[in-house]
């Protein structure tokens, strides 16, 4: 092999190293910016979840403190977030989620409240303390992957 050619050949092997080396960066960073942005979205999307659930556990355990009636419809809807909890969030948030309907559901059968009987159930008071707890801890710690 001549000597003329081991300048033009390095030359072209730090090229070729250089145009893979940007090629295989960009693709790792590609590849890091879509998974930042779909966990940034399963956040998000479990975070709007969570909300509703809150929202209608809330009223739904109000509204059972002072009625025996049942609403059967929003029951319903409540335990529809439960399902889709079961999809996106950990086995903790879903336990946490079933119990608090138990909970609404106890309270429904139980005997109407009044203001009066605040004092008496005072620790009762916040069905939702579990559930707020492991869904803290659950957006806090998220999965490794």
């Amino acid at each position: 092999m001549s000597t003329m050619y081991i300048p033009a050949l390095a030359a072209f092997g730090g090229s070729a190293f250089g145009s893979v080396s940007t090629i295989v960066s960009g693709w790792f960073s590609r590849r890091r910016r879509s998974r930042e942005r779909h966990h940034a979205r399963s956040f998000s999307k479990r975070e709007r979840l969570y909300r509703s659930f809150i929202e209608e556990a809330s009223r739904l355990y109000a509204e059972a403190l002072i009625n025996d009636q049942a609403e059967i419809p929003q029951l319903v809807s409540l335990y529809t977030l439960v399902g889709r909890m079961r999809i996106l969030s950990s086995n903790e948030v879903v336990q946490a989620a079933e119990r608090t309907g138990r909970l609404i559901i106890e309270t429904y059968l139980s005997p109407n409240r009044t203001f009066v009987d605040l004092p008496n159930f005072i620790e009762e008071i916040d069905p939702l303390r579990d559930f707020g707890e492991a869904c803290r801890c659950e957006l806090m710690n998220p999965p490794t992957r």
